[in-house]
């Protein structure tokens, strides 16, 4: 008995559905003939839209009653004048930076990127130089004095140098 039941109550929407469907069947369709019974002579002149004349005159009594008068621009010198005068006082030359107008060169991003990693090796380098000094004065002051110790660190090397 249950599903004779649940099966009766599937009728009863299917029923229901079938229903509303047929009801907004009938309505779409009584919309439609009211459009077409309306379409007299009466109806018609009403949906027209009345012209508009803007760029031409009618020649037309009738007509004449539709166009719309010139209209004269307003006077906004004053305006003009106000706002050109607070234009002035701002001196935009001021507030231009021209390091961001002037094109930089190709590579500026690389830089950019790579300069904290040069940072580092620069101080890097400066330790070991700074060692590599203690190293030959501790090992000069052995044997020689330190003005010549400090000559031979400082003169000349056969280093190739990457910058060109």
């Amino acid at each position: 008995m249950a599903t004779d039941d649940s099966v009766g109550s599937l009728e009863e929407q299917a029923l229901k559905r079938k229903e509303r469907l047929r009801a907004l069947r009938e309505k779409k369709s009584a919309g439609k003939g009211t459009e077409e019974g309306h379409n007299g002579d009466a109806s018609a002149h009403e949906a027209l839209p009345k012209p508009v004349f803007r760029s031409y005159k009618p020649e037309d009594e009738t007509l004449k009653e539709a166009v719309i008068p010139e209209v004269s621009p307003a006077a906004i010198e004053q305006e003009i004048k106000e706002k050109v005068a607070v234009g002035k006082h701002e001196d935009l030359a001021k507030d231009v930076d021209l390091a961001s107008l002037a094109p930089r060169k190709p590579d500026w991003d690389l830089k950019r990127d790579v300069s904290k990693k040069l940072e580092k090796l620069d101080r890097r380098t400066k330790r070991a130089i700074a060692e590599l000094i203690r190293e030959r004065l501790s090992s000069a002051t052995s044997g020689q004095d330190l003005a010549t110790a400090v000559n031979t660190a400082s003169g000349p090397q056969n280093v190739d140098s990457d910058e060109d």
